[in-house]
């Protein structure tokens, strides 16, 4: 990876199709949990998303291998998918970008008052 690619993000475009590619391949209840873990992984992305790349790739990885043993989503993801992504970003109840930002908020409120 070099310079003009990190800034710009291409290299990042272009892992993210890669796993889409991969996860056109699944079947479909396959496709609807990979949307879910998207859609639950990304309030735990930084600013950039690099983090979640590995976790991301992971997931698939594991989407792809269930699929190939012939199990079906439930058995491997469970009936929680919002708790897995929270398990699979860090630990259960890790924070959000949100949470951080209030976090952040609270402390710089409180200095300003002299607490």
């Amino acid at each position: 990876m070099n310079f003009w690619e990190t800034i710009t993000g291409s290299d990042l475009t272009r892992e993210y199709k890669a796993l889409q590619a991969r996860a056109e391949a699944l079947p479909a209840e396959y496709q609807a949990a990979w949307g879910e873990i998207q859609a639950n992984l990304s309030p735990y992305a930084g600013f950039t998303g690099r983090n979640l790349m590995p976790i991301l790739e992971g997931a698939l990885g594991l989407l792809e291998e269930a699929a190939a043993d012939g199990q079906s989503v439930h058995e491997t993801l469970g009936d929680d998918i919002k708790g897995f992504c929270a398990a699979i970003a860090g630990e259960e109840g890790a924070k959000s970008y949100r949470d951080k930002w209030r976090d952040q908020l609270n402390k710089n409120a409180a200095r300003k008052l002299g607490r």
